[in-house]
């Protein structure tokens, strides 16, 4: 950075910080004004015909968005003036009942069959509900949460729209507390490593301007996913703080050269600037490899954390040294001791069995990369969420009255032959674990004509040229048994209507399935491909990405290996997450020791002095940034009942500190032994004057 612009920085800190807290306003209005998705299944790829078929549910029918209400022991007028104020609420597009279709004067046993059974289970029945907007907009959330004013004890909303609102109830009122225990956590983390007891709090107040500016400035995306919304700001307080640490540093030693600490800060800056720029780097193509995901959730995390990052770094930059030196006096008048020890007898425990160390590294990498392959993941959103909420509540009701777990649609042309319809009708209801199968002509009969038909029962079923067949099945979400039977109902559908489609929450589900699997290894391998570039570019060495990759990938197998190991299963999207922002955040580690043990190669120490002067210089910034990372993160997991965001930030959490034990073990001994492939693997590098030790 040009010493003109440090200069300017460092000698206006009042200025600095003013126009920090004025650029304030404009974010805390862009977050009022973003919204956020509750929604994942809608992060899937438009081109699917389950999304498809959403679509023609929403804009054709208005039914992508609906609940099934259980009623128990309630008379039938009082069922039927239930549906009407239902209907009356501002967003409800329909609200279907027996009453519609069938006089309630009539004995349920005089019912045909299929309604009969369809409708009724003892004391129990059912209505439908369906909503203008889609599943989870805001429109139908607040449709949703009228229709429960109207609910009493004896009724039990159930739907995918009514688990979104639970979802966003629960989030809304847990994120502040993430924010808070992350930020406790990490102060109290920072406390035990540095040695001034006010600069940790200097370091929040510098945080709080990047991660507002964040937030304010995802208005731009329209809106962010709820996971987003949950750990943006923990994340990004543990990915960059690294870059604080590094200018704190260099800032001290430069504080002993000049008197004027705004000259010694400017200094600092200069010099932390490449390390700042290129640690950043490696951790925003951590992110970026999640922009390259089919299901777009991952690139709602990867945008919004890339922005965080880069605005992290310009605040390091900007915003950090002005309240440094508004504060230096004090800070560096209350001070203690730190209590991260010296690792000088460690350093030199592990090169004396720098041999042992990396055999050992060859013996665990292999069995920890299969370990990892064994992981099993779950893609039924509602595990994630606790048992106690009213959508759950609903949902094992209607399984435990009606034997009903999911619905789907089949969506058809209403041109199709009668004949044809109730084939397609026949031979789903032939197949394993259907519980009901209804179609338009199977409740009217086929006799009926359309006019004499009221409208708002018809366009239920039939609208534009589009017909629905509401398919009940016994099967849970995300099951293969599920995943089957829905590939079996589409198989049936194409065969007597090319153009017909399968949606609903298990069809959605098995996309998504399909889709996150492929996405996986696309992630994953472009991850890796970044850092390689990064690393390459950085050190103009072939050996060198190779050799920080494999431990960092180490680590990640290790980490990711647990789940396996504990015979947990865990969230289909926490893999994937897990391994990008742990390749991108932590091989800053590597980066770090690599870096200082080339400068003493280059300056002519032999290899064994300068691994022991990387180590023993580097550690105490290492131990410091991963037990931030993992205070931040552990935080959140600990007061998270939400499971897809408390196994995401256990796993992040639990990686900072498997990184820095891997980094430390294998990473020096593999650096000292491997030291002359990595020196002729090297471009543009001088030859160091030693290479024993």
């Amino acid at each position: 950075m040009p010493s003109k612009i440090t200069r300017f920085l460092t000698h206006h800190p009042v200025l600095i910080i003013t126009l920090a807290v004025l650029l304030l306003i404009p974010s805390l209005i862009g977050y009022a004004h973003t919204r956020v998705n509750y929604d994942i299944l809608s992060y899937l790829p438009e081109t699917l015909d389950s999304t498809k078929g959403e679509a023609e549910l929403e804009n054709t029918f208005h039914d992508a968005a609906t609940s099934i209400i259980v009623i128990d022991n309630m008379p039938a007028k009082d069922v039927v003036a239930l549906k009407d104020k239902i209907k009356e609420v501002p967003g409800v597009n329909s609200a279907l009942w027996v009453d519609d279709i069938a006089d309630i004067t009539i004995p349920k046993d005089m019912l045909p069959d299929l309604l009969r059974d369809t409708v009724y289970s003892g004391d129990s029945t059912l209505m439908l509900v369906t909503y203008n907007g889609a599943a989870s907009s805001d429109e139908t959330l607040t449709a949703l949460t009228n229709v429960r004013k109207l609910l009493n004890k004896q009724c039990f909303l159930s739907g995918l729209s009514a688990v979104t609102k639970d979802t966003c109830d629960l989030v809304t009122t847990q994120v502040p507390y993430y924010v808070l225990f992350a930020f406790l956590f990490s102060i109290i983390a920072m406390t035990l490593c540095m040695r001034s007891w006010l600069l940790p709090l200097v370091f929040m107040l510098g945080f709080l301007f990047p991660v507002a500016y964040n937030f304010g400035s995802n208005v731009f995306l329209g809106e962010i996913s709820y996971i987003t919304q949950a750990i943006a700001a923990v994340l990004q307080l543990g990915v960059t703080m690294d870059f604080s640490i590094f200018l704190l540093n260099r800032y001290d030693e430069e504080r002993q050269k000049y008197d004027d600490p705004r000259d010694a800060m400017a200094i600092a800056i200069q010099k932390a600037f490449v390390a700042i720029i290129s640690s950043s780097t490696a951790v925003v193509a951590g992110f970026a490899a999640l922009c390259f995901m089919e299901l777009t959730l991952g690139r709602d995390i990867g945008i919004v954390m890339m922005k965080g990052v880069i605005l992290g770094v310009l605040s390091t930059l900007t915003i950090l040294p002005s309240l440094v030196l508004v504060f230096d006096k004090p800070i560096y008048r209350f001070t203690h001791r730190t209590l991260i020890p010296p690792f000088d007898r460690g350093t030199n425990f592990i090169m004396r069995h720098r041999k042992g160390f990396a055999i050992a590294f060859i013996l665990i990498i292999i069995p920890a990369a299969l370990i990892r392959n064994q992981t099993q993941l779950y893609y039924d959103l509602q595990k994630s969420l606790p048992s106690s909420l009213p959508s759950i509540t609903a949902s094992n009701k209607l399984k435990s009255t009606f034997n009903m777990t999911s619905t789907n649609f089949v969506i058809i042309d209403d041109n199709l032959p009668v004949s044809k319809v109730q084939a397609i009708t026949s031979d789903i209801r032939d197949l394993d674990g259907i519980d009901s199968v209804v179609c338009y002509s199977d409740i009217l009969g086929p006799a009926i004509p359309d006019d004499i038909v009221p409208s708002d029962v018809r366009e239920i079923f039939k609208k534009d040229g589009r017909q629905i067949i509401l398919v009940t099945t016994k099967y849970n979400t995300a099951t293969d048994a599920a995943n089957k039977q829905i590939s079996e109902i589409a198989s049936i559908a194409k065969k007597y209507d090319p153009t017909s489609k399968v949606t609903g929450e298990s069809a959605l589900t098995k996309d998504l399935i399909d889709v996150a699997s492929h996405d996986f290894k696309v992630s994953d391998m472009i991850s890796i491909a970044f850092i390689f570039l990064i690393v390459a570019f950085t050190f103009r060495s072939l050996a060198l990405p190779v050799l920080l990759i494999c431990i960092i990938e180490c680590s990640i197998f290790i980490n990711i290996g647990v789940a396996p190991i504990m015979g947990t299963v865990i969230p289909f999207i926490s893999p994937t997450v897990v391994s990008c922002i742990q390749l991108g955040a932590t091989v800053d580690y590597s980066i770090l020791i690599t870096s200082r043990f080339l400068e003493e190669m280059q300056n002519g120490r032999e290899r064994g002095e300068a691994i022991r002067i990387a180590m023993t210089t580097s550690f105490p910034a290492i131990v410091t940034s991963a037990l931030v990372l993992f205070s931040a993160t552990s935080g959140v997991s600990v007061v998270s009942n939400i499971e897809i965001i408390k196994s995401i930030c256990t796993m992040l959490a639990r990686g900072a500190l498997v990184s820095v034990v891997v980094i430390v073990l294998f990473l020096p001994p593999l650096l000292y032994i491997l030291q002359p492939v990595i020196e002729k693997l090297s471009f543009k590098r001088k030859k160091s004057g030693a290479t024993a030790g």
